[in-house]
């Protein structure tokens, strides 16, 4: 009798030769990484300090080691609490070797995908190694929760640690850990794994000697102005700091009352314009709005001083000069996305306080102006992290947009970094093209001034919601802000915080209808009417817990887009004939999406 092999045995030739390129591959990727760093005195022995970043890390996981360390007893029921763990798994595990069954002792989340594979369960000993990682990892996870004697940024900033070091160690990352892996080596003679080491070759250097990893192909033939950002429009206005793009009708009639959006300036602006599928921006036009849309600078060092006042200034308030004059219309509506909301909250501040009250509505979306429940970004911002960013940023004059786009995906780092790790350089995979992650990776840079500002007066200081912020020497209060707001949250945004949104609306002194969302922080904004993956959330004025308003509020199947223009109309219905782009006041500097957006970090 014979039995069937599930796996064919590998040629071992090819297995060979394949050993042989990996080990070229390996050293044209380390010859990359170490090419930057080149000099002509490479040769002399110099002390290696280890990164601030590893400091920072190894000073705070210290910290609560220390906290246990100096409580035997403690400290032996820490261990007492693994070790009985592991023995229940050890006692489990044998009982499968022998062909019982036996229950789990730890099990993935439901959304963990690292063990979706049918061995991590089927085979005792994958399943052994699973479980192990499962048990050690969230006894660590304990460990932070119940250190006694450290504050709570210490203890936010610990768990946020041990979240990237148990990403990095989990044994779906590695060839002899991962059932699948191996099966796939196997099956390839290693192949995947000479064409993984070439693209983490190809990444180091697209990085300029850092590892920047792909999350889509690089070679998909996407183009801003051909196949992403292709709402028809024309560049009417311009300045150091932004341009001005007014698009298209595609109706005979348009609301009076033109609108502004102001995206946010640590991403490019077609996030909302990816395709005319998911365009929210050609979504509006087909609703009957002008819509106008600022698409910032990628700032260079030239723009090292251009700090908040800067954008408030010659982003928004130029922006509403310009329609102006292209419109004749002296009030706007607007919508701010992310910290382009928060820019736009302040700018309703200063009016409220100056007296120029031009916005007449305000649309937040996924927008923070209230950072006391903002989430893991705050690991980020304490004293010491700070200055250490402004010394990176005064050598250069801005911050390299590396930097934030590498901080948003350590908030997911299971799903946004060890998945592409995998994928890439172990499976020797090219991701899928996907517009989303090619936006993703467009990064920009940010101003010194602009966003050291930020960093203090917003996650460190929180200067707006106290109303202690002051900015052209006027103190910015949001109470005196009486415009009507609509401000969207979405549930699982990492980076907005849906409580965080919801504490914001209390801090306006007009009417907020806060609304939230499925999904997160971009999937849940760009949820198309036509092909909606996500229902939404209203129940009226943000007041109360934030618990108890979702438990009331009433759920919507759906996009929220139509929901959110009936409120918009609602503030001012009237409508006049179609603006086409530079008939009006202001001639066209060139076809939308502009020249900004094209700019490469």
């Amino acid at each position: 009798m014979t039995t069937e092999r599930t796996t064919p045995l590998p040629d071992i030739e090819a297995l060979s030769r394949n050993a042989s390129l990996l080990v070229e591959e390996f050293g044209r990727a380390a010859s990359r990484y170490m090419k930057p760093v080149a000099a002509p005195d490479a040769m002399a022995v110099q002390p290696v300090e280890p990164p601030e970043e590893v400091k920072d890390v190894v000073r705070t996981l210290g910290s609560v080691a220390e906290t246990w360390l100096s409580d035997p007893k403690k400290t032996l029921e820490a261990q007492t609490k693994l070790s009985e763990a592991f023995i229940t798994l050890w006692g489990s595990t044998w009982h499968r070797l022998q062909g019982e069954a036996a229950d789990p002792v730890a099990v993935p989340e439901p959304k963990d995908n690292r063990f979706a594979h049918a061995e991590w369960s089927t085979n005792p000993i994958f399943d052994f190694i699973k479980q192990s990682y499962l048990i050690t990892s969230r006894w660590a996870e304990g460990l932070v929760e119940g250190a006694e004697g450290i504050d709570e940024h210490t203890r936010h900033k610990a768990q946020f640690y041990l979240r990237q070091i148990s990403g990095a160690l989990s044994p779906s990352n590695f060839v002899m850990t991962n059932p699948e892996l191996i099966r796939h080596t196997l099956k390839e003679n290693g192949a995947n794994l000479v064409r993984g080491m070439k693209m983490l070759a190809e990444d180091i250097e697209a990085g300029n000697g850092q590892l920047r990893v792909r999350q889509t192909d690089p070679n998909a033939g996407f183009e801003v102005g051909v196949n992403v950002a292709v709402t028809p429009g024309e560049v009417v206005f311009r300045n150091d700091l932004m341009e001005l793009i007014q698009y298209a009708p595609t109706t005979e009639t348009v609301l009076k009352r033109p609108f502004l959006i102001v995206p946010p300036w640590i991403n490019k602006f077609y996030i909302l314009d990816l395709n005319p599928q998911k365009s929210l921006i050609a979504w509006m036009v087909s609703q009957g709005l002008t819509v106008f849309c600022i698409s910032w600078v990628n700032p260079d060092a030239r723009h090292a001083d251009k700090d908040f006042e800067s954008y408030m200034r010659e982003g928004i308030e130029a922006a509403i000069d310009a329609i102006g004059v292209a419109t004749g219309e002296n009030e706007v509506a607007a919508a701010g996305y992310c910290v382009g909301g928060t820019l736009l909250a302040v700018t309703l501040a200063m009016q409220a306080a100056t007296g120029n009250k031009r916005i007449k509505s305000a649309t937040f979306l996924t927008t923070q102006v209230d950072f006391t429940h903002a989430g893991d970004l705050k690991v980020f911002a304490d004293e010491e992290q700070i200055r250490l960013i402004e010394a990176r940023m005064q050598k250069r004059g801005y911050l390299e947009g590396t930097g934030m786009a590498s901080a948003f995906n350590m908030l997911r780092p299971n799903d946004l970094i060890w998945s592409y790790v995998v994928n890439n350089y172990v499976k020797g995979q090219t991701p899928m093209p996907f517009d989303l992650l090619y936006w993703n990776a467009d990064a920009t840079r940010m101003p010194a001034a602009n966003h050291s500002f930020y960093l203090r007066n917003c996650y460190l200081e929180n200067t707006l919601a106290q109303g202690k912020m002051i900015l052209g020497n006027v103190r910015l209060d949001l109470k005196k802000v009486k415009v009507p707001i609509f401000n969207l949250a979405t549930r699982e945004d990492h980076i907005a915080p849906a409580l965080s949104v919801f504490e914001g609306s209390s801090k306006f002194g007009g009417p907020v209808d806060y609304v939230l969302a499925g999904s997160g922080h971009i999937a849940g904004v760009v949820n198309p009417p036509a092909k909606p993956k996500y229902g939404f959330h209203t129940g009226g004025p943000a007041k109360g817990r934030f618990e108890e308003w979702v438990a009331a509020a009433t759920e919507h199947k759906g996009s929220w887009w139509p929901y959110w223009f009936q409120w918009l109309e609602h503030q001012a219905p009237a409508r006049v004939p179609a603006r086409v782009p530079g008939e009006g006041g202001l001639a066209s500097l060139g076809p939308a999406p502009g020249t900004y957006v094209r700019m490469k970090a």
